[in-house]
């Protein structure tokens, strides 16, 4: 199993990383389990967030006694400097720690600055003077703002969708981290669900040694699915590459990150979220996603007015009218319980 360093930070972790997203949807004591299996076979990094529900007070019930053995990671979505150091405290209450190793300003739509009148990144330079972070960080959806975050020299890590179903545009914001020494963290290393076969997600990945992934884990069998590339680390074989060719071919077009470049749409439809909602319910607690606010906003769909302009702002030239009906269809399905999830 390969360590991998999270640029200037100086932190090693194996790359092989604990994503706490999906526990929100299981007991406090299978989370614990999971949890602690997963320290047990040698996952070191955990990354969770205050807006993933109850993850935080399941890690921090769980692993209180064993916070030396990860690197731990939150985020916060706070747009506000009130809000940050509500969220912050929360979190620290929540995980049961008094400090977070990496901690991530959560889906940024712009590049937070010291001196540009949000007090935003002064929060976190306080915060870490008072060492309750170790680290400044970023999460983003826009490869423009990531860049800028890379490019910034003001964040020690970045987080990014990056799987086999990445292009170009994502493998040089790769590469560009390295050159500014930036850790790259791999949110969605399966796409979201779109990709099954965890090996080919983890061969793909590690041709990387600068980038750290982090998968989404809710069942036991999963878990031991990536446990058991400590040993055996899946490798990059003619057989896997094929199945990454085929897989690349058949699903990039259905692959929504939300960023929200398509936004907003005329017909009012909140692309960023319907484009993908099956992945939603599938990775995160369903009954949210299924209320009859969010069924309304999904019915929005079927007032698509094909006019085109939010595959004029794709940077992933998704089809989206298309992927949007998709949703819709099987979406009608699981409410009526033609499909379970």
């Amino acid at each position: 199993m390969a360590r991998i360093t999270l640029g200037r930070t100086g932190i090693t972790a194996e790359q092989n990383a604990f994503g706490a997203l999906p526990i929100q949807r299981v007991s406090f004591d299978m989370a614990g389990q999971l949890l602690n299996r997963a320290l047990d076979g040698g996952m070191d990094y955990i990354d969770t967030a205050r807006a993933y529900s109850d993850s935080e007070e399941k890690i921090g019930r769980a692993l209180a006694a064993r916070r030396g053995e990860y690197t731990l990671a939150t985020k916060t979505m706070a747009t506000t400097p009130e809000g940050f150091w509500r969220d912050l405290h929360t979190s620290l209450e929540k995980l049961k720690t008094d400090h977070i190793d990496i901690y991530q300003f959560h889906c940024m739509g712009q590049c937070w600055r010291p001196g540009d009148g949000s007090g935003m990144y002064e929060c976190m330079e306080e915060a870490k003077r008072q060492g309750k972070i170790l680290h400044i960080s970023a999460t983003a959806h826009k490869i423009g703002v990531a860049r800028e975050i890379a490019e910034s020299g003001l964040y020690d890590t970045l987080q990014f969708p990056f799987s086999y179903l990445s292009g170009e545009q994502e493998i040089s914001l790769v590469k560009l981290c390295r050159e500014k020494n930036v850790g790259f963290i791999a949110m969605k290393g399966l796409s979201g669900g779109l990709i099954t076969n965890s090996a080919a997600a983890y061969a793909f990945i590690a041709q990387y040694d600068n980038v750290l992934p982090i998968w989404g884990v809710q069942r036991p069998h999963e878990l031991e699915e990536f446990l058991s590339y400590t040993d055996n680390p899946p490798a990059m074989t003619e057989e896997i590459s094929a199945l990454i060719a085929k897989d690349k071919a058949e699903l990039s077009g259905d692959f929504c990150r939300g960023c929200g470049y398509c936004m907003p749409c005329p017909a009012g439809i909140e692309i960023n979220n319907c484009a993908r909602m099956i992945q939603l319910i599938r990775r995160s607690p369903s009954a949210r996603w299924l209320e009859p606010d969010a069924q309304a906003k999904m019915e929005k769909i079927a007032g698509c007015l094909h006019c085109g302009k939010c595959m004029t702002h794709c940077p992933y030239g998704l089809k989206i009218p298309d992927l949007l009906a998709k949703n819709l269809e099987d979406y009608r399905r699981i409410v009526s319980g033609e499909i379970t999830v």
